[in-house]
């Protein structure tokens, strides 16, 4: 007794502790209800047990059957848990899933420069129809999150993503040789829907196989994709116009999605762990009992409908019943809003304004991409920063208000580079001088998309439901808003139409995460939605 004493207790302080070893356990909740319980709710974070990005995976949480997941410590500390994955193959992972990513927004404004040339073509004279025809795909990027989010925690996320890959280089290379421009825009249509996998199922991969405490960096890089893509895709997209003709813009996005799929089809691997763990049980050599040891996983996997049916009226509910989610998504939807308003807008102002050439016009879209570069590279590491130096004089707890100080530190950006641009395009200076001012907004919208997307995964228990409603509503803004581009700025000019838009950002954007830094914490004890 003596010895088995001794070796009990050797193994009590070898053992690292799990969610198991904790007070707080988890509750089994059914498919549709709210998880609670779950170890980690409001501001009683726990400081994970785990190491280097070891345990239990934050979206998957999203799943009902996770509650009793997070109890099974043979999971935890199993090598095939995406999160105890080795450091290099997290960051293959990401890399991959992040040049998915670029190539769907890329395909969304690389026409923009070649707009006078399709529409000589067609024979197009209507401003709306021109602008309809860029941003068309946006209306299907902004619905396809609802269904293919859904569908990749009953399948898998990463067979989504191949399968959606190979439609979308079938639909945008079929763009370059349709005969009429009711068929591009119907083509557009389908790029659009098979484009948005990534939007919808990248940010739960990167949170599938980091945790909390070092998730920005990664988020930071995957949120490149969808905001640098849009601004060096007309970059391209001119010289091509000019050179070979605007069909080879298509040809050219069909190849950047076939290489995407041999990079990623042999290196991407499946991260979602309740598909996972179904996978290895149904392999095992009694499927049936093996199965059986996990009920709520072929419950939740097995009823694909129903499945279906909560997660695509759940961002719905989210946006209609959380103040904090709809002003967040609506504070990105303004800049998306914004930021697709100037890619209609540049063609004429750089071509009639300052006489330049379809493939220099696709330059003028280069001060954005700098401004996110820019961002990216600091806004990853200053917000981890942020984060661990709050939550370590947190005795340890972080909270989801410590990513509200870089969301107030980026807002300040937005509404000077808007002004800038506005003004500076009125007064028709150097050329230069409004490509700075879109510089300075594209650091300020990256500098507040990267902390609000990790304050909705940090805050929500529906993480997942929570990208979701904000990607749906950012694109819906991203497709109406070049629709009255040209009427607003011939009624206002580029320094009246880009003032009303900076008085949007300064009246959405500023107020509200100053009020969430204060309230929001007492917001998320009192809501059912949140964690």
């Amino acid at each position: 007794m003596a010895k088995q004493s001794q070796q009990s207790k050797k193994d009590s302080e070898t053992r690292p502790s799990t969610p198991a070893s904790h007070s707080t356990k988890a509750t089994r909740v059914e498919v549709g209800d709210v998880p609670v319980g779950s170890p980690d709710v409001g501001d009683q974070k726990v400081a994970s047990p785990h190491s280097d990005g070891e345990g239990e995976a934050a979206i998957p949480e999203d799943r009902k059957g996770d509650a009793i997941e997070n109890e099974e410590d043979d999971w935890v500390h199993d090598v095939r848990n995406p999160r105890n994955w080795s450091r290099g193959r997290k960051w293959a992972a990401v890399g991959v899933v992040s040049f998915y990513t670029l190539v769907p927004p890329l395909a969304s404004s690389m026409m923009a420069p070649a707009l006078p040339d399709i529409a000589a073509h067609f024979d197009i004279t209507s401003p709306t129809m021109q602008a309809l025809i860029l941003s068309i795909f946006l209306l299907t990027f902004a619905l396809g999150p609802l269904l293919l989010a859904p569908m990749s925690e009953i399948y898998g996320r990463v067979w989504i993503l191949h399968i959606c890959n190979i439609l979308s280089l079938a639909f945008n290379t079929g763009c370059g040789f349709v005969p009429t421009a009711g068929s591009l825009i119907g083509l557009r249509v389908l790029a659009g829907l098979a484009g948005s996998a990534p939007i919808a199922i990248g940010g739960g991969i990167v949170s599938d196989v980091f945790s909390d405490r070092d998730r920005a960096n990664a988020m930071a890089v995957y949120s490149l994709g969808p905001l640098l893509g849009p601004a060096l895709g007309p970059i391209a997209g001119g010289y091509i116009t000019q050179t070979v003709g605007y069909k080879y813009i298509f040809v050219v996005i069909g190849g950047l999605s076939a290489f995407a799929g041999v990079v990623g089809i042999p290196i991407l691997h499946e991260t979602y762990a309740p598909v996972i763990r179904l996978r290895i049980a149904k392999k095992a050599a009694d499927p049936e009992k093996a199965a059986a040891h996990h009920p709520h996983l072929v419950a939740s996997h097995g009823q694909a409908m129903h499945v279906l049916w909560v997660n695509l009226t759940r961002p719905f509910i989210l946006l209609t019943r959380s103040f904090v989610c709809f002003l967040l998504s609506l504070y990105m939807a303004l800049q998306y809003g914004f930021y697709y308003l100037m890619f209609s807008t540049f063609p004429k102002l750089f071509t009639e304004t300052y006489g330049f050439k379809p493939g220099p016009s696709g330059l003028a879209y280069l001060g954005l991409g700098v401004g996110f570069f820019i961002s990216t590279v600091f806004g990853g590491q200053v917000g981890d920063y942020m984060y661990q130096k709050m939550s370590a004089n947190n005795g340890g707890k972080g909270k989801p208000e410590f990513r509200i100080p870089a969301l107030i530190f980026g807002s300040l950006f937005v509404p000077v580079g808007l002004f800038w641009y506005g003004w500076s395009a009125q007064a028709a200076t150097h050329w230069i001088v409004p490509i700075l001012g879109t510089g300075i907004f594209g650091f300020g919208m990256m500098a507040t998309y990267l902390p609000i997307q990790l304050y909705l995964v940090d805050t929500f228990t529906y993480a997942a439901s929570a990208l979701a409603a904000a990607a749906v509503f950012r694109s819906l803004f991203a497709f109406a808003f070049p629709l009255f581009g040209e009427q607003m700025y011939a009624a206002l000019g580029y320094g009246g139409g880009n003032s009303l838009l900076a008085g949007l950002a300064i009246v959405v954007g500023i107020p509200f995460p100053i009020w969430l830094w204060y309230y929001g914490e007492a917001i998320r004890m009192k809501s059912s939605l949140a964690r």
